[in-house]
């Protein structure tokens, strides 16, 4: 419960008069502790996710201490895969969870259990042929064993979008507590506001194109907002 009024402000460009209405008619999560409203990032991230917010690059501010998640990092371990077959929301995930990268100890059962467990609370499509299945909480001990894995599907799959677009590409991400977890979907939402990224996946591109352009764009976020 550690981002305040302000930040929630500053993270979605609108007013803090807002954020007050928006608590008030309860439209956004928030806890009200020592007669100050707070919020807990996941549910703020599962909200941005669920409202399409375009997310401002403050978000980036809100990053675990010490080391800032890396999306070429983790999608060097994660990889990304191409033809995941599946008819369905299930399949689909549970062909991906068979493939995904594990680290050491890790039990892919409950992986991918995880994943589905998540989407029958709440469907992570995002918009724009996009999801975005993670747990809802970390399954991962160690931030060295953090990953981000894309899977680009053999056919698009109805999803429940909210802007009714079929599903095309899945972003898996194991993340090793809640706060680099929230980075890592705030970066990759962010990026999927980007035309000529969502351009790449839908051709699909090749892999050495897809992690270039990401490489590129946190080379220039770097430079913006050095840490």
């Amino acid at each position: 419960m550690n981002l305040k009024i302000r930040d929630i402000a500053e993270l979605l460009q609108v007013s803090e008069q807002t954020v007050y209405r928006w608590i008030q008619e309860k439209k956004i999560p928030a806890y009200k502790i020592n007669h100050q409203y707070r919020f807990n990032k996941l549910e703020i991230n599962d909200w941005i996710l669920k409202n399409r917010l375009a997310v401002s690059k403050r978000i980036y501010d809100f990053s675990a201490a010490g080391t800032p998640v890396s999306l070429t990092d983790l999608l060097k371990k994660g990889g990304i895969f191409y033809d995941n077959g599946g008819s369905s929301v299930a399949e689909i995930i549970r062909n991906a969870g068979e493939t995904l990268p594990l680290p050491p100890g890790a039990d892919r059962k409950t992986v991918i259990y995880s994943l589905l467990q998540r989407e029958e609370m709440m469907p992570t499509a995002i918009g724009r042929g996009i999801a975005i299945p993670h747990p809802r909480n970390p399954l991962i001990a160690d931030i060295e064993h953090e990953s981000v894995s894309i899977f680009l599907l053999r056919n698009k799959i109805d999803y429940k979008a909210i802007d009714g677009e079929p599903v095309h590409t899945l972003f898996i991400v194991l993340s090793a507590n809640p706060q680099r977890h929230l980075e890592a979907l705030a970066k990759i939402s962010f990026l999927c506001q980007q035309d000529d990224f969502i351009g790449l996946l839908r051709k699909p591109a090749l892999a050495e194109e897809i992690l270039g352009y990401i490489e590129k764009k946190e080379a220039a976020w770097l430079k913006k907002d050095p840490r």
